[in-house]
């Protein structure tokens, strides 16, 4: 009997050593978790600072823009909006953050820490920088190249480079859920705007999934920000309409995902968004070390810098046409 208390002992020692070591999904989960919250925070006081180069990009166009085209005043001052903290870029990272931390909306913790990583990059001012040029490129085509795209190529070298059609003003936006949806109607996939959005089918002809699918030009969303900003749910309806897609049109020549391959478009984005692109849906295992939370200063997406190289312009940004 004297070696039964040593034995409780010796058991009661090896269950405190193993609660003491922790899983280390547990432990990325509730660092990126914290770490996401004070992002956002400071996210949010860059917007309103205006020290997202971009953003104070688009709030110079939006009263160009207006004084040129007055009639498209509500949809300029929707736009607008993606500048601040009320925008949908933003808001949508806001529900993801607060998502994230529900255990229940995923299938396994690697989803959870992977949408975690995500949203983590996403929220990168250099990243969000980079997502805006999208915006600001439909303000830039708004204009009829009286203003200048940024960190792309002009609309006619894109179209060029890719075969692609002119899907018309606002097509950087498409198959963006933050803007809008894809829609069936009478077996086919159309692209419907959200609330004020829906101003933007005045300027172009509508779009079907099929053709978009197979003659989009670039945007960054598309290519680079699609892991970025969007969520897992998201991304699964859009994989479900392509689905569907494939299958209708299973009969000849196959039907490849929009994202089987990039378009060419893309100029002076940031390292971080190429980084971002390379490792996109690795899973988090195996790619939770390519960001080790850097602290980003850059001056790309500092509003200083911008103002610094407003004279450069022509060497990064094109006109819309």
């Amino acid at each position: 009997m004297a070696g039964k208390p040593l034995k409780i002992m010796l058991m009661l020692v090896f269950f405190a050593l193993l609660g003491g070591c922790s899983d280390p999904l547990d432990d990325a989960i509730t660092n990126l978790t914290q770490t996401n919250e004070s992002k956002l925070k400071t996210l949010e006081r860059q917007l309103i600072g205006k020290q997202i180069r971009n953003a104070t990009l688009i709030g110079e166009y939006a009263p160009i823009l207006e004084k040129s085209r007055p009639e498209l005043s509500p949809l300029i001052k929707q736009l607008v909006l993606d500048s601040t903290p009320e925008g949908p870029m933003y808001q949508g990272l806001k529900k993801r953050v607060a998502d994230s931390v529900v255990a229940s909306n995923f299938v396994s913790k690697d989803e959870q820490a992977q949408e975690l990583t995500n949203i983590s990059e996403a929220l990168s001012p250099v990243l969000f920088n980079d997502a805006l040029s999208d915006v600001v490129n439909v303000l830039a085509d708004m204009s009829n190249g009286a203003l200048a795209r940024v960190n792309a190529l002009s609309q006619q070298q894109s179209q060029q480079a890719n075969s692609s059609e002119d899907f018309g003003v606002g097509s950087q936006l498409v198959g963006n859920p933050n803007y809008g949806t894809w829609n069936n109607n009478n077996g086919m996939s159309f692209w419907e705007w959200y609330g004020m959005y829906a101003l933007i089918s005045n300027l172009s002809s509508p779009i079907s999934f099929d053709r978009w699918g197979r003659y989009r030009g670039y945007s960054y969303y598309n290519d680079y920000g699609r892991y970025r900003y969007s969520s897992p749910k998201q991304r699964k309806k859009h994989s479900d309409v392509w689905k569907k897609t494939n299958k209708k049109f299973s009969t000849g020549s196959r039907y490849s995902t929009p994202y089987s391959k990039s378009r060419v478009g893309s100029s002076r984005l940031s390292r971080q968004s190429s980084q971002a692109k390379t490792a996109a849906g690795k899973g988090f295992s195996s790619s939770s070390n390519r960001f080790k939370q850097t602290r980003s200063t850059s001056s790309y997406a500092n509003n200083s810098s911008f103002r610094n190289s407003r004279s450069s312009t022509s060497r990064g940004s094109s006109r819309g046409k």
